[in-house]
Parts: C-alpha cells; structure tokens; sequence
C-alpha cells in the first residue's frame, strides 16, 4: 500500500530524480516554457514554485538556496532579474500545465508547463469587449427597413454576373 508516500519516486534514485528536476527547472527558467511529460511536470512545479518564491526576497542568502537547488549560475541569474520582478505581486501559482497530447513512440502524455507571466500570445491578445444590445420594440421596425432594402440590391448584382463570364 502506498500510503503517506506523497512523493513520485518517476522510476529514478533520489540523486538522479534530483538532478532531472534541476535540470528542468532550469531549462524552463531559461526559457520560459518546456514541453515534458505530465507526470514529470507534476513532480516540477512544487519544486520551482518555492523557488520562485524565495526570489522575490532579492538577498544573499536567498540566491544560494536557489543556487543550491538548480545548480546553474545562469538561470539563478534570470529568475532574480527577469523573473521574480514580473511575478513580484503574484502570491503563487506561477506555472500553469496544458496538456498536448500523447508522445507517439509510448502513448506518454505530454505537457506544455510555461511561466503564467510570460505567456505573450495570451498577454498581447486583449479581451474583446461585448457589445450591450438592446431588446426594445424601437429597434425591430430599424431591423425591418434594411431587410427591404436588400432584395431590391440582389436584381441588380444578378445582373452583373451573367456580364462578367461573357465578357471572357
């Protein structure tokens, strides 16, 4: 039975379990979005988010926690200065998990995992606003008198058409 054992071993010894979430950490660090399978993203994002965390608190100490979990100068780097200033009003729940689809070889299912802040397509495409409309008895004879109208424009553009095969 498995209970209490919250944590997913992903089929690897601690040392090598850590040295995969590392190295994916830093890699979606670097840059900002990873495709993996979900049962690895699952297992990244508790172990980013704390990370982020601690980086909005720019100090020393909190730098070589960081440093000591990713291992990796240069993303430790980028998620001071990039990163935690973007998220700094955020309290949690950084990362978000689409799922893709399945990998072609095995049927894994796989994962798109990307900082929320940094996703440009969605940032960049603002909301449409909705237009109130208006359900009055005012507003149905304006309806009409268009639809009366238009009939009369379908003769003319019949008309035309039969022009412009001859004219070929």
């Amino acid at each position: 039975m498995r209970h209490n054992k919250a944590v997913n071993h992903l089929g690897r010894k601690s040392g090598h379990r850590k040295a995969l979430l590392a190295n994916m950490a830093s890699s979606l660090i670097m840059k900002k979005r990873i495709t993996t399978t979900e049962a690895k993203a699952k297992a990244l994002k508790p172990y980013v988010e704390p990370l982020i965390t601690k980086s909005k608190d720019d100090s020393t100490h909190s730098r070589r926690v960081v440093f000591s979990y990713l291992k990796d100068k240069e993303a430790t780097a980028e998620l001071f200065r990039v990163i935690a200033p973007k998220v700094a009003d955020r309290p949690g729940g950084y990362l978000r998990i689409l799922h893709t689809g399945f990998r072609q070889g095995d049927g894994g299912e796989t994962v798109l995992v990307e900082f929320v802040d940094f996703n440009e397509a969605a940032l960049a495409a603002p909301k449409a606003e909705k237009k109130a409309t208006r359900r009055s008895r005012k507003a149905a004879p304006k309806a009409e008198a268009p639809k009366a109208a238009a009939p009369a424009e379908e003769p003319a553009a019949e008309e035309a058409a039969p022009e412009a095969p001859a004219a070929e």
